[in-house]
């Protein structure tokens, strides 16, 4: 596995090196945004790890931009917690968001984790339900043969939505299917997956109050309406 670390902390950056390379991984450092993003257009990574507190360019300015040019995982890494940030991180396309302090090992089992999922998405597979499709091997959404300006979390949502089109999905399904699951995690009562189904629904055109397309199985879940 080959990982970018874009983290202006160099100690960090050596510990983290040292651990991974004992793993399998190749860790190159990059200390901003910048350097970061140059880095990328002339190499290939498996993945990103990404502090968001960075100078001259913030965290959440470079994965906008990492994610407008390039269709790897991002992990953002950030002494910043709260779940506020971490709604923007993944609805800026990051996969996962890990705060500081961290254990190696965790972090280790994290990447890992994400790559995992983001492995089926390169399958051969084609979703239709109505006038929505979705190419899955493409990373594209298209309604009424219009694309869709999806993140790549919204993606994930709408197609595990869609693979049981007609089907309660709960909450708990849908939460370990496309968020990442730390400990102690209880997706009854994680907020970030309803507002992401929420930034979906409105890019569905769905109606907020009488959702037609996902409709919310109140307690339990949601289903995506099959449509003729």
């Amino acid at each position: 596995m080959r990982a970018l670390l874009v983290d202006d902390d160099r100690e960090l950056g050596r510990l983290l090196s040292d651990y991974l390379s004992s793993h399998g991984v190749t860790l190159t450092c990059e200390h901003d945004g910048p350097r970061a993003l140059e880095r990328l257009a002339s190499e290939t990574f498996d993945i990103v790890l990404l502090d968001v507190m960075l100078p001259e360019m913030d965290g959440f300015d470079v994965c906008r931009r990492i994610r407008s040019r390039h269709d790897i995982p991002i992990v953002m890494l950030t002494a910043r917690g709260d779940d506020a940030d971490r709604v923007v991180g993944l609805d800026l396309g990051a996969d996962d968001y890990v705060p500081k302090p961290f254990n190696p090992r965790e972090l280790l089992a994290r990447m890992r984790a994400v790559l995992r999922r983001a492995r089926p998405m390169v399958t051969h597979d084609r979703l239709v339900v109505g006038d929505l499709a979705i190419d899955v091997p493409a990373h594209m959404a298209t309604l009424a043969g219009q694309e869709l300006s999806l993140t790549s979390f919204e993606l994930r949502v709408l197609t595990v939505l869609a693979r049981r089109a007609g089907e309660t999905v709960t909450r708990e399904e849908l939460a370990s299917a496309v968020l990442p699951m730390t400990v102690g995690y209880d997706a009854r009562v994680d907020r970030s997956l309803d507002v992401h189904v929420s930034h979906l629904r409105q890019k569905l055109g769905d109606d907020g109050r009488e959702p037609r397309r996902i409709r919310t199985v109140r307690g339990v879940g949601y289903v995506l309406v099959r449509r003729s």
